[in-house]
C-alpha cells in the first residue's frame, strides 16, 4: 500500500481564473483546526524531520514546488508537490521530510488539530521504535 495519498481538488473556473474550495470533512478528510503556510525557504534547506502521534495533515503547494518524503517505519516514498489543486494527505504516525523547495514555493498545510508539542515525535530512532 502506497504511503502517498494525493487528493485532487475540483477547480471551478472561467476566463477570469480558477478557484479551489476546501471544506473540512468533505474534500479535506477531517475537521480543520489549524492552517499555516511555509514560504521563503531556500532550495538547500530541508524541513520536517518529525512525525505526529495523532495529527492528520493535508499539504498543498500553492505556488512553486517542493518534495515530500514519507516514511511509515518500513518503507519510504517521495512525491513532488507542484500543483495548487493537489493535496498530499499525511496520516498520523508518518515521518515526513520536505526539501527541494523552489524559490517561489508557498506550501499550505491544513491540520486536524491545534499545535501540540506533545504530539510530535522528533527523533527518527524513537519513531522507528514506536512503529516496529
Amino acid at each position: 500500500m502506497s504511503l502517498i495519498k494525493l487528493i485532487e481538488f475540483n477547480e471551478i473556473g472561467d476566463s477570469r481564473g480558477k478557484l479551489v474550495s476546501l471544506e473540512g470533512n468533505k474534500n479535506i478528510p477531517f475537521e480543520i483546526k489549524r492552517i499555516y503556510y511555509i514560504f521563503n525557504t531556500s532550495e538547500d534547506v530541508s524541513r520536517g524531520f518529525h512525525a505526529h502521534k495523532n495529527l492528520q495533515q493535508v499539504a498543498i503547494c500553492l505556488s512553486g514546488k517542493c518534495r515530500f518524503t514519507l516514511d511509515d517505519g518500513f518503507s519510504r516514498e517521495e512525491v513532488v508537490l507542484d500543483a495548487p489543486n493537489v493535496g498530499l494527505y499525511i496520516d498520523n504516525n508518518k515521518w515526513r521530510e520536505m526539501d527541494d523547495f523552489s524559490e517561489d514555493c508557498v506550501l499550505l498545510v491544513i491540520a486536524s488539530d491545534v499545535y501540540d508539542e506533545d504530539d510530535y515525535i522528533r527523533s527518527y530512532e524513537d519513531f522507528l521504535r514506536k512503529m516496529r
